[in-house]
């Protein structure tokens, strides 16, 4: 029987985003049951050991302190387990700490100096997160989704536990081969289920086919993050070097050739130019997406620039889900359902943006302040406006059905989004995305930009690149 230990930490941070993580943020999963809830499919002659999976909503950079607790309990977890047969890491990628330019490379190289040379490590990613030479030095096996909004996550962790296992239980020696590419694009752009994504990406399993190739990986990277290690690039794994360097090589080069033709795969436009058709929207549900303060991408997820110009042209019939509020939360949570109360709606968190102050009638309360679950409907200048204590996401349908609201049969959506979520999208009649302020503002160019490498695309838009791929250090060993 060989012995697997698995774990890691899950998140995505923007620095544009000033609010920083802490252990609040994160939802712990351990115990007995880990594999089970996380669906891995456990090959015969696997034993698998349950370390911590540490995992957030996306937000601003990580606290250094908070980072520092979680890597000392995880490694002195490891250490407890010793001695093992193999490691899974199950990463983003796109994590940034505070006063760190690579936090994935230092979790990863620890893990590596704690078991050493001889135990196989594999990872699987987000295929926004980030890769350096120091990541790939460290592992054996790579594997990331292939699917943005992302519908492969359980079968991407299982993709990276197979090769692990093979490699445990057929003695196959894996490596890793990347080559990054000066190309740095929003999610928003880069679709897999519109061109020229699409097509990249449903060519990656051919790759897989080719002898000597396991498992063959096309990372966008995180964009939001002013940091030297941002950049997209190509990550394979095989069991031939020169096989692996030459996809990694032919994917970079595959990306960079179509990095031109990146389109948003909504209808998008200005916030102003978008209120202009919802004026005049004759179908419905129409959903808009408030892009820049999108908590699945980093946003703070607080702002009411949206729900400002609603109210100042008079719109009505709108569900706004959600503004993170906690105190405008519990004030209405204090007066009870059917109750109105005067509240000040806005940048609570700290993101610069209009604060509203406004006569709310309570509609609905969910859970409790106590509980830190809090979540509440309240109704103002004639919308339904959800307002949450913690930052959170309104993706899914079960998010508006729990406060009376089929998705289906409304007539205005406005969430906090960049392209829809695979439940929200198939809805949108039509979708459309306003291109909002915030801490994921798709108005990349005009970021602030000190830190990435440069030239890089679209930065910097004239200039010539010749794919390099580079092996793992261990796959020269």
């Amino acid at each position: 029987m060989k012995r697997i230990v698995f774990g890691g930490i899950h998140t995505e941070c923007s620095t544009y985003n000033p609010l920083l993580q802490t252990e609040d943020d994160f939802a712990i999963r351990s115990g007995a049951g880990m594999a089970a809830e996380m669906e891995l499919n456990v090959p015969e002659g696997i034993e698998m050991v349950p370390l911590f999976h540490a995992r957030s909503v996306p937000g601003g950079p990580v606290n250094a302190q908070t980072y520092a607790a979680f890597k000392a309990r995880f490694l002195d977890e490891l250490n407890a387990t010793l001695p093992v047969d193999g490691v899974y890491l199950a990463m983003h990628g796109a994590m940034h700490v505070d006063g760190m330019h690579d936090a994935e490379g230092d979790w990863i190289g620890a893990v590596r100096d704690l078991v050493g040379p001889d135990v196989p490590i594999a990872v699987s990613y987000d295929l926004h997160g980030n890769v350096t030479q120091d990541i790939v030095n460290a592992i054996d096996i790579f594997a990331a989704y292939r699917t943005a909004p992302h519908i492969d996550t359980v079968e991407t962790c299982n993709r990276a536990l197979s090769m692990l296992a093979d490699q445990l239980l057929n003695d196959t020696r894996h490596c890793v081969a990347w080559c990054p590419v000066p190309v740095l694009l929003p999610g928003e752009r880069t679709s897999t289920e519109v061109e020229p994504a699409l097509s990249l990406y449903r060519a990656l399993p051919g790759h897989d086919l080719r002898d000597g190739i396991r498992d063959a990986n096309l990372m966008v990277g995180y964009v939001w993050a002013d940091t030297p290690r941002a950049t997209a690039c190509a990550v394979v794994t095989g069991t031939d070097q020169k096989a692996a360097e030459c996809s990694a090589a032919q994917i970079a080069q595959s990306y960079w050739d179509a990095r031109k033709d990146f389109q948003f795969d909504v209808p998008t436009k200005q916030l102003d130019a978008c209120l202009d058709q919802v004026q005049t929207a004759t179908t419905s549900p129409l959903i808009l997406a408030d892009s820049g303060d999108n908590p699945t991408g980093g946003g703070v997820g607080d702002r009411t620039d949206v729900l400002h110009a609603f109210l100042d042209r008079k719109f009505t019939g709108a569900v706004f889900a959600g503004i993170a509020d906690a105190p405008a939360a519990r004030a209405a949570e204090q007066v009870g359902e059917g109750k109105s109360v005067q509240l000040e709606i806005g940048g609570s968190l700290g993101s610069h943006c209009p604060k509203i102050s406004v006569l709310a009638k309570v509609v609905k309360v969910i859970g409790s302040s106590s509980t830190k679950d809090l979540e509440v409907a309240v109704e103002v200048g004639g919308n339904l406006v959800i307002l949450s204590q913690r930052r959170r996401p309104y993706h899914n349908l079960a998010d508006f059905r729990k406060f009376g609201v089929d998705p289906a049969e409304a007539k205005l959506l406005v969430v906090k989004s960049g392209y829809l979520s695979p439940e929200l999208a198939p809805l949108a009649n039509p979708p459309l995305m306003a291109l909002t302020d915030g801490a994921i503002n798709q108005d990349i160019v005009a970021l602030d930009n000190t830190l990435r490498a440069t030239p890089s695309f679209p930065f910097q838009g004239n200039f010539d690149w010749t794919p390099n791929a580079q092996l793992s250090r261990r796959a020269k060993t």
